[in-house]
Parts: C-alpha cells; structure tokens; sequence
C-alpha cells in the first residue's frame, strides 16, 4: 500500500518542495517517507511518549542519511498541535488509532481545514470497515478512494479545488 501510495503522490506532483504534516504518525514512516522524497518540511504529530522517541530517533537517521533538515517531532494530541499549529501545508497524513470514534476525527479534520494550502492534499487512512470520514463537515471533497486490503485510503482536498485537480 504505501509503495502504491508513494507512486500516485509522486506521479501528482504533490511531494517536491510540499510543506507536510504527518497527523497521529505512529512510527513517522509516511512522513519521513516524503521528506526523503524531496518534501521541504515535514512536521510529525504523535500523542505517545514512547513512539514519540522513536520518531525522533528515525527523523535524525533519515536526515543524516540523506543530507536532508531534520523533520519537526511534536509530542501532542492531533486536536491540540492543530489548535497551535500555522500552516500553510500542502501534504497531510491522517491515520488516526483505530479506536478514535468519528466525532472526534471529524473534529481534527475541522481543526485541520483552516491551516492547508488552497491546493493541499489529504490523505486519510483508515480500517476497511471504518465509517467513511465526514469530509462535507470539514470542508473537503473526496479526489479518490481506493481499498488495499483491510485499508482505505481516501484522497481529499480543500473545498472547491476538486475541479481544479481532477
């Protein structure tokens, strides 16, 4: 899946020079994934201590490997770094745990909207069996959808820009 994932943003033209956001990043793969990729900044957003250390420990081998700046680790929920945070980013990352009940991931991405570029891609992750996200009540519009197994991938972009992109 992200061997796929990294091809199709590749072919859109949606990583060199992007301002990326890797919201609930987990191990930080996806959004180290871009930065070595050309992306010119990446900040990760992770809430646990422990894979907090982990993305830290990732970012500086990726940074060091590649000659590349260091990406941004924050330790904070998603609601609260978006609460904080300036934006503008082009590229975001959004797999939230499992567990997170819609409300709540509706909510991050209606935190979310108001920091992306007018033509910022957002790439939702979630299990098969999930509820589709409510992109309407954040202001996005669905670009693509696509199943990998027990995972779905939904494309999405800022309100209005759909027209431009497709």
């Amino acid at each position: 899946m992200r061997e796929s994932l990294f091809g199709a943003l590749e072919s859109a033209d949606a990583m060199v020079g992007a301002r990326v956001l890797d919201l609930y990043a987990g191990s930080g793969a996806l959004g180290l994934e871009a930065l070595s990729r050309g992306a010119s900044s990446v900040d990760l957003v992770e809430h646990a201590r422990t894979a907090t250390g982990i993305i830290r420990r990732n970012a500086g081998v990726v940074a060091k490997a590649g000659g590349l700046s260091p990406a941004r680790v924050h330790q904070s929920s998603a609601r609260a770094f978006l609460q904080r945070a300036t934006g503008p980013f082009d590229l975001v990352f959004t797999d939230p745990p499992y567990d997170l009940v819609d409300e709540a991931m509706t909510g991050d991405l209606v935190a979310l909207t108001p920091l992306l570029a007018p033509e910022a891609l957002v790439v939702i992750e979630r299990a098969r069996r999930s509820t589709p996200p409510d992109l309407a009540a954040a202001g996005l519009e669905l670009l693509r959808e696509k199943t990998y197994g027990d995972t779905t991938l939904w494309w999405a972009v800022p309100r209005g820009s759909a027209d431009d992109s497709a």
